[in-house]
């Protein structure tokens, strides 16, 4: 079986961004004196680096026959087709083409994605969207391991019978 892992990290640009914003902290608190402006410089740069490391920390995984994009737990069998989606054909997905019901794995830093039909009948989620950098790699992770699964439960269910 392929496994599959990915971090959405967040581009250099939003780092410089952070550091940015301890220096805007720290003109703030200039004219309390040299002290409280390094304690803006200090704080304000880690606090906006707490931020961007926190949401530049999301996993996609596909292990033990679960697909983990998030908080989000999905087993194998309650997948259906998955397809790669280029620059163009995700940002329809994210915007006219979007079903309020899906889940939406979104970075906006991160073109393409990938589409997964959810086929559990129970769950009124229609798919899951994940923003992925490498959406060939993840759809060839998610088919061979959904082979996987259909093939050990076959096995498991030939065994039972005799």
């Amino acid at each position: 079986m392929q496994s599959y892992e990915e971090r959405l990290t967040a581009p250099r640009s939003w780092w410089v961004i952070a550091a940015l914003i301890g220096v805007a902290c720290a003109l703030m608190l200039l004219p309390l004196g040299t002290l409280p402006m390094l304690g803006g410089l200090i704080g304000g740069a880690a606090l906006s680096a707490v931020a961007v490391s926190s949401y530049g920390s999301v996993r996609i995984r596909v292990v033990g026959g679960a697909l983990i994009a998030g908080e989000a737990k999905i087993p194998v069998s309650a997948l259906g087709e998955a397809q790669a989606l280029d620059a163009a054909e995700a940002m329809a997905w994210r915007t006219h083409k979007a079903d309020a019901r899906a889940f939406m794995l979104l970075r906006s830093y991160v073109p393409t994605a990938v589409r997964v039909e959810i086929s559990d009948p129970e769950d009124p989620t229609p798919y899951a969207y994940l923003s992925t950098r490498e959406p060939e790699r993840l759809v060839a992770a998610l088919s061979s391991a959904s082979s996987a699964s259909s093939a050990s439960s076959a096995s498991s269910a030939s065994s039972a019978r005799g």
